[in-house]
């Protein structure tokens, strides 16, 4: 007799065998069938959810606003960081906040919050150029700028077409003058003995390169650009502050002041935040940041065509002439 137990195998020979299989295959394609509705359900729930954020961004501030609606509120612009083409403090959004703060019915003043070290000249005088051509428009309706740790240069440029200037005791503000820098290399390569070999069609094309020396017609010719854009940067600052400026030898020399200093010196009118101001000066103590921002689904569309691009160009480099 054999003692060794032998393994379960299927019994293809039992009767009604095959309806145990197929009752097998039916139950376990039922299942199948759940799993994927379920994950049908999750990845409808999930694409519902992005819709209604990128619907919520794409409305802001109008949902904000009409949250509001009835109230009188102030709205905030943000200019923080630098002015310039292509950052977030540019000409295009802050104008963009400005004009739709303004018609807003509900707008009882707007704040310009302020943290900026500067920028570019053109950008801020843009700003500063609708500033006083809304002000013209709506002289009933206060434009405020309220200072942060820092608003020199450009920063000083919009302000200066505000109403009125609050500041921080610890804020910088002033730097009211222009700059251009660079380097020059010329003494490097003659050390190194590398012979700078240049073509222009016209006698000044190559202006101030860095690899040559340098040009004492060229220099006092950007020297003059650079007085005329600090001349129109004054001109903008007696113009919007007027009689509060107490002009001194330094003012527009590109020196800054802390907010408590700025204020006995007249760059500045008083002391407060952007709630304060609010509450305290404009009696609005609700805000609405009408500061346009960039759209969610706008910024994925660029990280998933930047993401497609990469991996294109990584194919198409990984392809050569063996």
């Amino acid at each position: 007799m054999d003692n060794h137990q032998q393994p379960d195998t299927p019994d293809d020979t039992a009767p009604g065998w095959e309806k145990a299989v197929l009752e097998k295959l039916a139950f376990a394609a039922i299942e199948e069938q759940k799993r994927s509705r379920r994950w049908g359900v999750f990845f409808k729930l999930l694409t519902f959810a992005y819709l209604a954020l990128a619907l919520g961004v794409f409305l802001y501030p109008r949902f904000e606003s009409e949250v509001s609606a009835g109230k009188t509120h102030t709205a905030v612009i943000d200019v923080l960081g630098m002015i310039a083409d292509g950052e977030a403090a540019n000409a295009d959004v802050i104008i963009a906040g400005l004009r739709d703060a303004v018609k807003d019915k509900n707008t009882k003043g707007i704040i310009l919050n302020i943290n900026s070290p500067g920028g570019s000249a053109v950008q801020a005088n843009y700003v500063y150029e609708e500033i006083r051509r809304q002000k013209a428009d709506r002289p009933d309706l206060p434009i405020y700028s309220v200072v942060g740790d820092m608003c020199a240069s450009g920063g000083y440029y919009i302000a200066a077409a505000s109403d009125k200037i609050y500041v921080s005791r610890a804020s910088l503000i002033g730097s009211i003058g222009v700059v251009m820098n660079g380097f020059g290399f010329s003494n490097v390569l003659e050390k190194l003995g590398v012979e700078r070999r240049l073509l222009t069609a016209g006698e000044h094309k190559a202006m101030l390169d860095p690899f040559s020396p340098l040009n004492q017609q060229e220099t006092q010719h950007m020297q003059s650009l650079l007085d005329q854009v600090h001349q129109q940067f004054i001109v903008a600052v007696k113009q919007g502050r007027g009689d509060r400026l107490k002009e001194t030898p330094e003012m527009f020399s590109g020196l800054v002041w802390t907010g408590e200093e700025g204020v006995r010196l007249g760059l500045a009118d008083d002391f407060g935040s952007v709630d304060s101001v609010a509450r305290d000066v404009l009696g609005a103590e609700d805000k609405v940041n009408f500061t346009p921002q960039e759209r969610l689904i706008d910024r994925l569309a660029g990280k998933f065509g930047a993401s497609f691009g990469h991996a294109i160009g990584t194919a198409i480099n990984a392809i050569n002439f063996q």
